[in-house]
């Protein structure tokens, strides 16, 4: 099968969906696949075009064996509400205009946020009369809602754009199960509604694939506890929470926290780190995909957050299953099914979400549990190898292609 994927993030970007569509054509190539991936020019998060590469109108290149297609769209910082709305828009507008050179396709895959990726996905399905399977990482506009950043009749012109576009699609791959019972109540046929969560190369992060020692790099002194976040820093991830933790610990100096990533609230947050004068964290700026074991290997207990809002008990973050994978145990702080998963697989410890008593209490505790840690770091492997790998996900979301095609026939 020919399969074309539509999405504004990819590798080299570290971002969720760079290494879910990555991984997942690696896994499509062998089994006999050919994958095209129509994306933008490399440039996130900072709207810094990366070296090597130049934001032409139309590019192409080739990664292990699969097509890269790069049009042309507007270059914006993750931040900022009107240049990012353009930034999207020119990316749809691009991804249409140039349907008409990309190699033949079988299949499309628009995987969305932002919402405008599935609107591509429908309407080059309509120019070049294929099948379209939108994939949902995260609700659109609920997201938008929950943190804050637009409201109104925008919020309803989103809603129903978003609905208008779950009842085109071919099929739809949803994430999580709550995505899926959000859409069957607002009408959506559940019988054409996948739900293929995320998953984790477990060749890739595995706990003796770190490659240096970054605490030596840091200069942490034997004996300290290394709490730490590696992601995205968004507003949807309410990371005020570990500065206001991480104060609470000061008292400890044997208790580090770490802060790896940027994004639209990394400056707030080094601010308020200044203000409140605490002295036990570390910032640091995204690392290469190549060196994310050895960062999180450092880690004696990986954060996982998400702002309090009942959307977010939706979701299941993709960051959680390296950490599983990498066999570092966790301070899980978000409700709902992906709390689920770290319970019933006992890889960490589930606390309320934008509680930092709660979470200073649990780096507290688990400073000194180091036999703890040490299974569930153990048991949260043991997870992803047996139900969240990227090969057992990538085989799910082929089946989800090929009812789409077959669908597509029988129509």
């Amino acid at each position: 099968m020919q399969i074309l994927v539509l999405t504004d993030r990819f590798l080299p970007e570290i971002a969720a969906p760079s290494f879910r569509v990555m991984d997942h054509a690696r896994v499509w190539l062998q089994e006999g696949h050919s994958v095209t991936v129509v994306t933008c020019v490399p440039n996130f998060p900072h709207g810094k075009i990366f070296p090597g590469y130049r934001n032409r109108l139309y590019q192409e290149e080739w990664m292990d064996g699969i097509r890269i297609i790069r049009v042309w769209s507007f270059v914006s910082a993750n931040e900022g509400i009107i240049k990012r709305t353009v930034d999207y828009i020119s990316f749809m507008f691009s991804a249409c205009f140039f349907c008409w050179r990309y190699p033949s396709f079988d299949v499309i895959l628009a995987t969305s946020p932002p919402l405008l990726v599935a609107v591509a996905g429908y309407l080059v399905s309509k120019l070049r009369r294929r099948p379209w399977v939108f994939e949902i990482r995260d609700l659109w506009p609920d997201t938008i809602r929950a943190v804050g950043v637009a409201k109104g009749r925008v919020l309803s012109w989103l809603e129903r754009l978003e609905l208008f576009l779950y009842r085109k699609a071919d099929r739809i791959v949803s994430l999580t199960q709550s995505f899926k019972l959000n859409l069957t109540t607002r009408g959506i046929d559940p019988c054409k509604n996948d739900v293929i969560t995320n998953g984790v190369d477990t060749d890739f992060f595995r706990p003796d694939n770190a490659k240096r020692d970054v605490r030596k790099d840091l200069g942490l002194e034997n004996g300290s506890f290394l709490a730490g976040y590696l992601g995205t820093v968004g507003m949807c991830h309410g990371l005020e929470t570990l500065i206001e933790a991480a104060q609470l610990c000061l008292a400890d100096p044997r208790i580090r926290f770490i802060l790896i990533g940027e994004g639209s609230e990394r400056l707030r947050l080094e601010n308020l780190s200044e203000q409140m004068q605490i002295s036990n964290i570390i910032f640091h700026d995204f690392v290469k995909h190549d060196e994310v074991p050895s960062w999180l290997a450092a880690l004696d207990v990986f954060i996982v957050h998400l702002r309090p809002d009942p959307l977010f008990e939706t979701v299941i973050p993709s960051k959680m299953f390296e950490s599983m994978a990498m066999g570092i145990p966790m301070i899980f702080a978000v409700p709902g099914e992906s709390s689920r998963i770290v319970k019933d697989s006992g890889a960490g410890l589930c606390i309320p979400s934008g509680d930092p008593e709660a979470m200073a209490d649990a780096v507290m505790r688990l400073r000194n549990a180091k036999e703890s840690l040490t299974q569930m770091g153990q048991r949260g492997r043991l997870a992803v190898e047996q139900h969240y790998s990227r090969k057992v996900k990538a085989e799910e979301v082929i089946r989800s292609l090929e009812a789409a095609v077959r669908g597509k026939r029988d129509f």
